[in-house]
């Protein structure tokens, strides 16, 4: 998985119901058939346009009447250029590119942060052998929405009408696509598919983890009959959506409180992790799975919305400079042998986490004393078996990555290459 493929969605090249069609795009991208033209979810990543086209096609001969951006999130919307062109080829009129309001903010962030965006996706999906930084520019190119509105959009009237519904969730400018007269609802980034809300993922912004809950809850209102998640199943029956949108809501709420009373007793956000017991009732269903998030990056998400940054160790209060302090602690070690062997026992013990605490001692110093390369390699073999002992992708992703930099004699993402 990486950014330059994308994320694939279970639904590619199928028909859900009668004008209904999931096309290979970024996730599930739903084309519907309305009196208008087509209504299309997402324009895709640049490398998968012609399939999602040619998909299209298959399906149907009407013009693509709006492209709606699910959300601002790059890589969904990498495409636009080319489905104007594909239009425009064709003789059509050119597509409508609707949005929430949100999304010219985040695009203006992401056009101010653009390096640092491109760090963050090559660490999140490295693939096998890793992405270069330049070789993202492609597959993160922007492009604005020319309609953009704040609640709900009637885009289409008719016999099939659309509604376009701001649903903030993964991000502030999240929408979902309602079909009344057919009962169905493209849940898009609000209803990811069979994994727990991606909140508190480690390389992004606060996600508001009530805002996303209410966002559920303005979707149980609906009363779909047909569920399209963003990247699983589509789920069928008013109840059976019922009980998923409403279940996923209660356990972000029972999250709030429990890590809220929590830290109303003083404890901090390790303290937190380490008392928090999910039950499994709420947490071992389908939709919950840890696959893309994870509770524990809820409850850190939580912590950050109602705490500062300071860890409540005084020493990170006003921290001397990485190297130096990596230095003064390598220095202050009698026998780097003896924490060598300690972090090896441990991880043969079956206890890797606790050897990368060990570990650490050595391996963030600077240099290329033997000690400290040999830390940086033993780091490098723990976080490659971290990677397959936690679940959460973003987690395997982050462990893989770090474990390439440490290979190549730093920990630092300036060297990312």
């Amino acid at each position: 998985m990486s950014i330059e493929g994308g994320l694939h969605g279970a639904l590619a090249d199928s028909t859900i119901q009668p004008g209904f069609h999931v096309l290979p795009g970024q996730g599930n991208a739903l084309a519907a058939e309305t009196d208008a033209g087509v209504v299309l979810v997402d324009s895709g990543m640049r490398r998968r346009a012609q399939a999602m086209m040619d998909s299209l096609r298959r399906f149907t001969d009407q013009a693509v009447h709006a492209i709606c951006y699910s959300h601002g999130h790059h890589g969904y919307n990498a495409s636009v250029d080319l489905w104007q062109a594909h239009n425009r080829d064709r003789g059509d009129a050119p597509p409508r590119l609707i949005a929430h309001a949100n999304l010219l903010r985040r695009h203006a962030r992401y056009r101010e942060t653009d390096e640092l965006q491109r760090r963050s996706a090559a660490v999140q999906f490295p693939g096998r052998q890793g992405v270069p930084i330049d070789l993202l520019r492609e597959g993160m190119v922007l492009f604005d929405p020319d309609e953009v509105f704040e609640d709900t959009l009637t885009l289409v009237t008719g016999n099939r009408p659309v509604q376009a519904l701001w649903v903030p969730s993964e991000t502030d400018d999240a929408i979902a696509l309602w079909f009344p007269a057919d009962g169905l609802l493209y849940g898009g980034a609000a209803t990811p598919g069979d994994t727990i809300p991606n909140i508190g993922t480690p390389l992004r912004t606060q996600r508001l983890t009530i805002r996303w809950a209410d966002s559920l809850d303005r979707l149980v209102a609906l009363d779909a009959e047909v569920l399209v998640t963003e990247f699983g199943p589509v789920i069928r029956g008013a109840a059976a959506i019922r009980t998923r949108l409403t279940a996923t809501a209660e356990a972000l709420r029972w999250l709030r409180d429990e890590v809220v009373d929590r830290l109303n007793r003083g404890m901090g956000e390790r303290e937190i992790l380490a008392d928090m017991v999910y039950p499994p009732a709420q947490f071992e269903q389908p939709w919950m799975a840890p696959t893309y998030g994870c509770a524990d990056y809820i409850v850190r998400d939580l912590v950050r919305e109602e705490s500062g940054w300071w860890d409540r160790n005084p020493t990170t209060l006003h921290p001397a400079p990485p190297d130096v302090a990596a230095e003064a602690v390598r220095r202050a070690i009698d026998d780097p042998v003896a924490v060598l062997a300690r972090a090896r026992e441990l991880a043969e013990a079956g206890d890797t986490q606790l050897a990368m605490h060990v570990v650490d001692l050595l391996a963030l110093a600077p240099g290329d004393e033997p000690e400290v390369a040999e830390a940086r390699d033993l780091k490098a073999e723990l976080c490659r078996r971290r990677a397959r002992e936690v679940e959460p992708y973003v987690s395997k992703a982050c462990l893989a990555s770090s474990a390439r930099l440490l290979e190549r004699g730093s920990s630092s993402w300036t060297d990312l290459p």
